[in-house]
């Protein structure tokens, strides 16, 4: 007698959220995700020192603004677009699946999603980190505290990770459906893709070689073996992809990278740098989208919406547009549903 099918797990990752806007819970918040030796990568005694001797001391407090000018009703932007999307997903997907969301630091936490898919008795999980662009601070954190829990458990889950999407068409096509409209409406004289920045030691920590990454301008132009897990070639490649898929003039878009903390190198040209640049070469209405974020969060709505628009203000531009992130755009839903059907596979 054959077996009856059993549904496939998906486990949606993403970074996570304070509980709420407070102080505490922001303290709370950072206090876990800055304890990460996959984000702040310094011996442990280093990290300790400067996470509970600088950073908790002062920036709880500004970030907790920042996050009260941004906040819903619901909570915090990433999470409700996150459970959207995994509403719209299992939707999509339909009875064979069993769909569920996870932050990497915050609530959701993964040990409780990673529960509720093994008491469905799913015959296996497919991880999907909601991460275009890989990076060990965001999709390597989050698959190694994966492997973590599940070897932890007495019946061991079975497994099956989703690569980086930095340039599936799929996933080209869902942001060609949120820009085109967008850009057809605002008239920009320019695009700008704007990415979260990374230390540049991630990077050559990266390069398998130790001899490409950061070497030469040109080391992201294309691809390859030395690159080939490096986060600031992935994002060269979505913004290759997604001007060519917008028609966009070699003249008429750029790249750049936000958020940066601290005062070592990060990830180079930065985004409000290029502003300045930008209005002085005659932009007046410029368009930015943030690709590496499926979901809009504290990095877009505020960093990019609300501080970017203000500089560009200052500046003299007419009109900063933020293009909003896929969230739950139904394009974004049906792609990603095409690529956990091919994972499956």
């Amino acid at each position: 007698m054959a077996r009856a099918a059993r549904a496939t797990g998906v486990l949606l990752l993403n970074l996570g959220t304070p509980a709420s806007p407070s102080v505490p819970d922001v303290r709370r918040y950072l206090a876990e995700f800055l304890s990460d030796p996959r984000v702040l990568d310094l011996p442990a005694p280093a990290r300790w020192l400067l996470l509970h001797l600088w950073i908790l001391r002062f920036r709880p407090h500004r970030s907790a603004a920042q996050y009260a000018s941004v906040w819903k009703a619901e909570g915090s932007p990433l999470l409700v677009h996150s459970r959207a999307l995994c509403a719209a997903l299992s939707k999509e997907l339909g009875a064979s699946f069993e769909v569920t969301l996870a932050m990497r630091y915050g609530t959701p936490g993964i040990a409780a999603a990673m529960e509720h898919l093994l008491h469905a008795d799913v015959g296996k999980i497919i991880v999907f980190p909601l991460f275009p662009q890989g990076a060990s601070s965001s999709r390597g954190s989050a698959l190694a505290k994966v492997f973590e829990l599940a070897g932890a458990m007495w019946n061991v889950a079975a497994l099956d990770t989703a690569p980086e999407f930095y340039d599936d068409p799929s996933f080209m096509n869902a942001w060609k459906a949120v820009i085109e409209p967008r850009l057809a409406e605002f008239h920009p004289d320019h695009v700008l893709f704007s990415f979260h920045g990374l230390p540049e030691r991630h990077l050559r920590k990266s390069d398998p070689t130790e001899r490409h990454c950061l070497a030469t301008a040109d080391c992201c132009d294309a691809i390859g073996p030395a690159n080939r897990a490096c986060y600031r070639a992935q994002c060269a490649a979505t913004t290759r992809a997604l001007a060519s898929a917008l028609a966009l003039a070699p003249d008429t878009h750029s790249m750049a990278f936000q958020s940066r903390l601290g005062r070592e190198p990060w990830i180079r040209p930065y985004t409000d740098r290029v502003l300045p640049e930008l209005h002085s070469r005659g932009v007046r209405r410029l368009a930015v989208v943030c690709p590496s974020f499926v979901a809009d969060c504290l990095e877009t709505v505020e960093e990019i919406g609300i501080r970017a628009r203000e500089q560009w203000k200052a500046l003299g531009g007419a009109e900063l547009l933020l293009v909003p992130s896929l969230n739950a755009d139904p394009a974004w839903v049906g792609a990603l549903a095409q690529m956990v059907r091919n994972q499956k596979r």
